[in-house]
């Protein structure tokens, strides 16, 4: 049944091998998937800075996230602990826009990812 799902989900959202690969546990989404999932499910997804460090290292945005009549919140945080990106709001937006994304989708409670989430995820 996950496998057939999944499927469905990759063809819903024109996903191709290029915008997904494996990483050790989880199979991982890169941005252009992520941007391609958002725009198949018009998903809007509004910016919320919740805390910024007085160094401006420790970022953490809210996203909420509609698509249809489904809503959520999730964040996306980022620190020198867990990026080495010199943009840490930038970083932060990414993380908190892909769990949106795929949280809303599906994909997160199949054990996808998105690349950004992680330093460690990006494609080798």
């Amino acid at each position: 049944m996950e496998a057939s799902k999944l499927n469905e989900l990759y063809v819903k959202n024109g996903l191709t091998k290029d915008d997904v690969f494996k990483h050790k546990f989880y199979t991982i989404i890169s941005r252009a998937g992520i941007d391609k999932i958002q725009a198949n499910n018009n998903i809007v997804i509004d910016y919320e800075l919740s805390h910024n460090s007085p160094d401006n290292k420790c970022i953490i945005i809210k996203a909420t996230a509609q698509c249809g009549d489904k809503v959520i919140q999730t964040y996306g945080e980022s620190s020198p602990a867990n990026t080495s990106n010199a943009y840490p709001v930038a970083m932060a937006e990414k993380r908190a826009m892909s769990r949106a994304v795929l949280k809303l989708t599906g994909f997160y409670e199949l054990g996808h990812f998105g690349e950004d989430e992680a330093d460690d995820f990006k494609r080798k």
